[in-house]
C-alpha cells in the first residue's frame, strides 16, 4: 500500500490583496471598496488572478494518491486499523468541537438526562463534550486492540500439555498402530487456564467501539 494525500490547495489571490500590496501607502482601513477607482482596478486584476490560479492549480495540484497491493486485503481490518488508529488519536488531541452523541451510546452518568438543567433550550448540555470524548476513547480502544491482540494474554495463564491419543471411531482409546483416528487430550502436566468470560467482556467493548466508529463516521472531522 502507498498513500500520499497532501494538504488542501487554495491558490486564489484576491485582486483586492494585490491592490493593497501595490498601493501600500494608502489607508485601506478607511477606503470604500465600492469606490469607482478601486472597482476599476480590481475588475482589471480579476482575469489575471483567475489565470494565475489555473496555472498554480496545474503546477501544484491537490494530490490524493492511493495504491492498494494484493496483500493489503488479506487482513483488511488489521491493515485499516494501522491507518485509522493514529488518525483517531490526532483528532482527539486537536479537535475543536463535538457532534451530537445519542444518550443510548454512553453510560448513564454522561447522558443529557444526567446533566444539570440547561439555561436555554438551544444550549448544549454540560455532558455534550464528555459524551464525544467517551465515544472517541472507545473507538481508540477498539483499534488499539485490533492492532495488538496481546490484550488476550492477560486472561491466560499456565502451559499446555497436549497428548494425541489413538482412538477408534467411537472415541475409545486403542493401542497405537491399531487406530485410524487420534484425539487431542490434556496431558497430566497441563496447567493452561483461560478466563473466557473476562475475554468476552473486552471483546464486547471492542465490538461496540467499531459500532460507534461506523455510526459516527461522518462526525470524524475537525
Amino acid at each position: 500500500m502507498k498513500i500520499y494525500i497532501n494538504n488542501y490547495k487554495n491558490h486564489w489571490l484576491s485582486p483586492y490583496t494585490i491592490l493593497e500590496k501595490v498601493l501600500f501607502w494608502k489607508d485601506w482601513d478607511n477606503i470604500d471598496y465600492d469606490t469607482p477607482w478601486v472597482k476599476k482596478w480590481t475588475d482589471r486584476l480579476a482575469p489575471v488572478c483567475r489565470c494565475l490560479q489555473k496555472v498554480l492549480d496545474f503546477v501544484d495540484p491537490k494530490i490524493d494518491y492511493v495504491k492498494i497491493d494484493r496483500w493489503d486485503t488479506w487482513s483488511m481490518d488489521s491493515t485499516l486499523g494501522q491507518i485509522v488508529l493514529p488518525m483517531l488519536k490526532q483528532l482527539k488531541k486537536d479537535k475543536h468541537g463535538a457532534p451530537f452523541v445519542d444518550d443510548i451510546d454512553v453510560p448513564e452518568e454522561l447522558r443529557s438526562t444526567s446533566a444539570p438543567p440547561k439555561e436555554n433550550e438551544y444550549d448544549t448540555d454540560a455532558n455534550h463534550f464528555a459524551r464525544w470524548d467517551w465515544v472517541m476513547n472507545e473507538m481508540i480502544f477498539a483499534f488499539e486492540c485490533k492492532s495488538d491482540d496481546t490484550w488476550q494474554d492477560r486472561f491466560r495463564s499456565g502451559e499446555h500439555d497436549i497428548l494425541w491419543v489413538p482412538v477408534d471411531a467411537e472415541g475409545n482409546e486403542v493401542p497405537k498402530g491399531d487406530h485410524k483416528y487420534t484425539e487431542m487430550r490434556r496431558g497430566p502436566n497441563d496447567t493452561y487456564k483461560c478466563d473466557y468470560d473476562g475475554m468476552k467482556i473486552v471483546q464486547t467493548r471492542i465490538t461496540n467501539g467499531f459500532r460507534l466508529f461506523g455510526k459516527y463516521y461522518e462526525a470524524l472531522w475537525d
